[in-house]
């Protein structure tokens, strides 16, 4: 059984979405996906007597994996969402069947999870055109039982920003929550949401930058990924000197692009900024705020959400430190789980813009280390509110932690933390890009003395100056 026309085909028909292919992306697959279908493998199974190489090539992908091969300061680690210890619900150990859908496969339950087994990828859930296929919130990957499985399998074709979306967008257990660049507003914005992606305009879908070859796709997340190599830039497509005037090009050798074209985030959705674990499982009145964003929840504790955010900003030369799990803390300190390295004198860094979010939560305090906390689920802290049971049993299923024979002490405390992340989208239009006042002069946007500078160096020649 052969299509009559192959994804290889698909793919080279363009990156800009799926009115050129119309029926030629759909009428094959009729032809070859015959159903009906009670679960997603089944799909799968079908997929692979004509896709099984483009199945092989997805599975050596982290978005298979939830891991890579990577360098940090003085180390080399597997990381990923596999093993990260975040600052929203700290670890998907224990918590699978929730984070897990998310996974573009199905069935990740615990740790028995067979990443070898073909039949077990998603394929449709970036590949629907439909716009029906919707995965179940803590399914583990499966999708909702009312979709129609044999209608998305016929009708597959290129990815949209809906596909990629639909979990990028939701990272972190709901809309904006994470990123703060990627929200529900990116599936169809306008130009001055982002000028790319611009529905009416420029309309790049994610893979015009995130480009994609045997399901490699370019680009990592340094939240989860911090010694990720396969970074994507503006001068993928711009010119080093984009500008006219000189001046401005001068700039470029030690600002990044994004820091004067993304003057904020979070432009149409409020994004978490900060997560207070310690504050769980009091009694007091639930509360939402201007957003209608709850600011206390009883199992979560409490938020502190931003609309229209100035980014921070810092040195940053690609590469970033973080913390792994079973490394040693200083509950008197704040914690970097993921942190951009680069300073002044660093020739490949340059001043770039994140979203720093903020966090308090569980730690084992006769061991120094961070808990991986199971909150989801059977004896999860959302169901008992008890700290100790979620530790131990969020520990206990946590692979990275039972390889150093790690296990959790039985006395809990509360530490702060940040995650960094790096901010690349919501580009402005340039009439509304950062003006020279905005940092330069009076302008307060950079904190000249925090980046290393001895005031604002174009009223301080003598002070220090970025080593280019």
């Amino acid at each position: 059984m052969k299509h009559t026309l192959s994804l290889t085909a698909i793919f080279a028909a363009g990156v800009f979405g799926l009115a050129s292919l119309g029926a030629a992306a759909e009428n094959p697959h009729k032809e070859a996906i015959q159903g009906p279908f009670t679960q997603g493998s089944q799909v799968t199974e079908q997929c692979i007597e004509c896709h099984e190489d483009h199945a092989k090539d997805f599975m050596k992908s982290s978005h298979w994996t939830w891991e890579l091969e990577q360098k940090l300061p003085g180390r080399t680690v597997k990381r990923g969402k596999k093993n990260a210890i975040n600052n929203f619900c700290t670890s998907i150990a224990g918590n699978e069947p929730r984070c897990t859908s998310c996974h573009a496969g199905y069935g990740w339950k615990d740790n028995n999870f067979d990443f070898s087994d073909m039949t077990k990828v998603d394929c449709l859930v970036c590949h629907d055109t439909t716009g029906t296929y919707v995965k179940d919130p803590a399914g583990a990957g499966e999708a909702l039982a009312k979709v129609n499985l044999e209608r998305v399998a016929q009708n597959v074709g290129m990815p949209v920003r809906d596909n990629c979306g639909s979990c990028h967008f939701y990272g972190g257990g709901g809309d904006a929550v994470k990123h703060g660049d990627l929200d529900s507003s990116m599936a169809y914005p306008d130009k001055a949401t982002d000028v790319h992606m611009d529905s009416d305009g420029n309309d790049f879908q994610c893979q015009t930058c995130h480009t994609t070859q045997q399901h490699q796709i370019t680009g990592n997340a340094m939240g989860v990924s911090p010694g990720g190599e396969n970074d994507i830039g503006c001068e993928n497509c711009h010119d080093s000197a984009p500008h006219a005037n000189k001046r401005l090009n001068t700039h470029t050798a030690s600002v990044a692009c994004q820091t004067c074209h993304i003057p904020f985030f979070a432009r149409n959705e409020p994004t978490k900024m900060s997560w207070d674990w310690s504050t769980a499982g009091s009694d007091q009145e639930e509360t939402v705020d201007e957003y209608g964003k709850h600011t206390f929840m009883k199992k979560k504790g409490s938020f502190v959400w931003g609309k229209m955010v100035k980014p921070e900003y810092a040195w940053y030369n690609g590469k970033a430190d973080a913390y792994m799990v079973g490394d040693k803390m200083d509950p008197s300190k704040v914690t970097k789980l993921t942190s951009p390295l680069g300073d002044i004198t660093d020739k490949t860094a340059k001043i770039y813009p994140f979203k720093v979010h903020r966090g308090k939560q569980i730690y084992d305090k006769k061991q120094n280390i961070f808990v991986t906390a199971k909150v989801y689920g059977k004896g999860g802290y959302w169901k008992e509110f008890d700290w100790d049971k979620a530790a131990k049993l969020g520990m206990e299923a946590n692979q990275a932690l039972a390889q150093q024979g790690i296990k959790y002490s039985g006395e809990h405390g509360f530490a702060e933390t940040e995650m960094w992340w790096r901010i690349n989208h919501m580009v402005s239009p340039k009439d509304q890009a950062l003006k020279c006042n905005d940092c330069h002069n009076k302008g307060t946007r950079l904190d000249w003395q925090a980046l290393g500078y001895d005031g604002d160096p174009m009223k301080n020649k003598k002070g220090a100056k970025h080593a280019k």
